[in-house]
């Protein structure tokens, strides 16, 4: 966060060139946000915040927050989702009191965020866009901006566990059912077949997201 203070500034040269300090957050204003979009998390530990001699404040906090997404994972597992976070302020209205705007362009905080994954996880973030808007709230508007987060499943460990092992089942029980063998040997496989299509079943369930309104493709087949 960065904002400007024209009562706090001096001239360095009339205090050992000092041109910066570190302050408690408590010392001054600080800009109340809020993530509209968060559950739970943890509230940063470092409150402290750079006073430059121009009035130009700085504080860095890190933010370790839960949020809710709306997930649809009807072409799960090859779905892409996108996620908003959202950061917002409703004590001072956007005319006459507090806007937000955002310092870098996408880009340049999509670079920067992956250089902190440190390990390929199931999600890999695609894409990353910023929306700059005033909400409207009792006759009131207030700066908001919204950061939507694209990202896109790695379907590789489902292929390997779930489709292939069932697209070899259902071969597998064509292969037996036109076959040569006997139709006791058949039942025998096709019991065989059915159990283990009822196992893969149960780690699908298991495997399944169940946070959408449609289920997926692959569930119901």
């Amino acid at each position: 966060q960065e904002w400007q203070n024209p009562f706090a500034n001096w001239d360095p040269q009339d205090f050992c060139n000092i041109s910066e300090i570190v302050l408690p957050m408590d010392t001054y204003w600080s800009p109340p946000i809020f993530i509209l979009e968060r559950v739970n998390g943890q509230n940063p530990e470092l409150n402290y915040m750079v006073l430059m001699h121009n009035g130009s404040f700085n504080s860095t906090r890190p933010f370790q927050v839960t949020l809710t997404c709306s997930l649809i994972i009807l072409k799960f597992p090859f779905d892409t989702q996108m996620c908003n976070l959202s950061i917002a302020s409703f004590l001072y209205p956007v005319v006459t009191d507090f806007v937000m705007k955002t310092r870098r362009t996408p880009a340049e905080i999509m670079k920067d965020s992956q250089s902190f994954f440190l390990t390929d996880g199931e999600w890999k973030f695609t894409n990353l866009s910023i929306i700059e808007y005033t909400e409207m709230l009792d006759d009131k508007g207030y700066s908001v901006v919204t950061y939507v987060i694209s990202m896109e499943r790695r379907p590789t460990l489902y292929i390997l566990n779930l489709i292939l092992p069932t697209c070899a089942l259902y071969l597998l029980d064509m292969a037996v059912l036109f076959g040569p063998s006997s139709l006791e040997e058949k039942i025998n496989f096709q019991i065989a077949i059915i159990l283990g299509s009822s196992m893969l079943a149960v780690i699908l369930n298991n495997s399944l997201p169940t946070s959408s309104n449609k289920p997926p493709i692959i569930g119901t087949h």
